[in-house]
């Protein structure tokens, strides 16, 4: 009874829990809360003392008693309390501090997750507050999310690649016929930036530096000429003290080349699992990005090179996970045929 009750006073909640940011949308609203996935705590106590934007611009630059972590790695939970910290700070900022607010949360998850994973992100859910908590395959609800027609018996192939993890997966009648998900993603290429310039340059930069990198000069395939250029300053590891240098465009598409593959080849093999009838389909319809990395300069172009089908990155790839979430929010009926079971 008390949980009807509390449900009358909810907003209930879509969230896109991903290793990198979390976006939260709520019911009548749409997107109100798009955040890094970061959390800052005291050493000695453990007490969150930052979350989200707050906790993201002490990353890196902490002092020893203070230290800011991201709680989910590889697209899944690393640190259980700290997720559930971090659910409940977004949670309560979303309903402007109301502690007795008992929404329905509805989470998008990367599909090749466990039980026992599902299990951590159902019971981080619970104790941030959550009065019903159901879960979604994240290329499902990015597939929702673009407009893809996931109800009809006809073949759907959507590539969600995000921080942590890339999700390629042919979807009809409102189920995933086959996936097939790497924990390889935007990371990784930061990741992989960091440790060129490390090997090339003798140049430590952080994690946050990579990424800019990546957004300004990364790219996946030669388009043009131009061979574009960005300053990049870092401890020299030499003599120790800091230096800038150029880097440029080309040099990172040679850095990235690796985890750019390993997304490239998990794709071709959904492509090679699809059944024929569904395949068919996909050579009329192409392929769908979305997810951050679908932003990547010339992925699209790669992918057409290598696979020969067309290829369309999302309109608002960076939000197409959260919005499939919410839509299947507002919607009860896809809402049950779309969620896991979860034993």
């Amino acid at each position: 009874m008390l949980q009807n009750i509390l449900g009358w006073f909810s907003n209930d909640l879509a969230i896109d829990l991903g290793t990198a940011n979390t976006l939260v949308f709520v019911k009548g609203k749409g997107i109100v809360c798009n955040e890094p996935s970061v959390v800052a705590i005291q050493r000695d106590t453990g007490k969150v003392i930052a979350v989200g934007l707050e906790a993201q611009k002490m990353l890196g630059k902490t002092p020893l008693n203070i230290t800011a972590m991201r709680p989910l790695k590889d697209g899944v939970i690393a640190d259980f309390d700290k997720t559930g910290e971090m659910l409940k700070y977004f949670i309560k900022k979303v309903h402007n501090g109301r502690t007795f607010i008992s929404p329905r949360v509805v989470i998008g998850v990367p599909s090749g997750i466990t039980q026992v994973e599902q299990r951590a992100v159902k019971d981080a859910a619970e104790i941030s507050g959550a009065r019903e908590i159901y879960l979604i395959d994240e290329p499902m609800a990015a597939a929702i999310g673009v407009g893809l027609p996931i109800e009809e018996p006809t073949g759907n192939m959507i590539v969600d690649i995000g921080g942590g993890t890339t999700d390629a997966a042919v979807i009809s009648l409102h189920g995933i016929v086959y996936s097939k998900a790497v924990r390889v993603a935007g990371d990784k290429m930061d990741e992989a930036i960091v440790n060129y310039i490390k090997n090339k340059a003798k140049i430590l930069i952080g994690d946050r530096t990579a990424e800019q990198i990546k957004k300004q000069v990364g790219s996946a395939f030669k388009i043009d000429e131009e061979n574009r250029g960005i300053e990049v300053k870092g401890r020299d590891l030499v003599s120790g003290i800091p230096k800038s240098i150029m880097i440029y465009e080309d040099e990172i598409r040679e850095a990235i080349n690796e985890p750019v593959m390993i997304i490239v080849n998990a794709i071709k093999t959904t492509l090679e699992n699809t059944p024929p009838e569904l395949a068919s389909d996909i050579v009329d319809k192409g392929i769908v990005l979305a997810g951050g990395g679908a932003l990547l300069k010339g992925l699209d172009i790669l992918l057409r090179h290598t696979t020969g089908l067309p290829v369309i990155v999302a309109d608002d790839p960076l939000s197409a996970v959260v919005n499939g979430v919410g839509k299947a929010l507002d919607d009860l009926d896809i809402l049950r045929k779309v969620a896991l079971s979860m034993s």
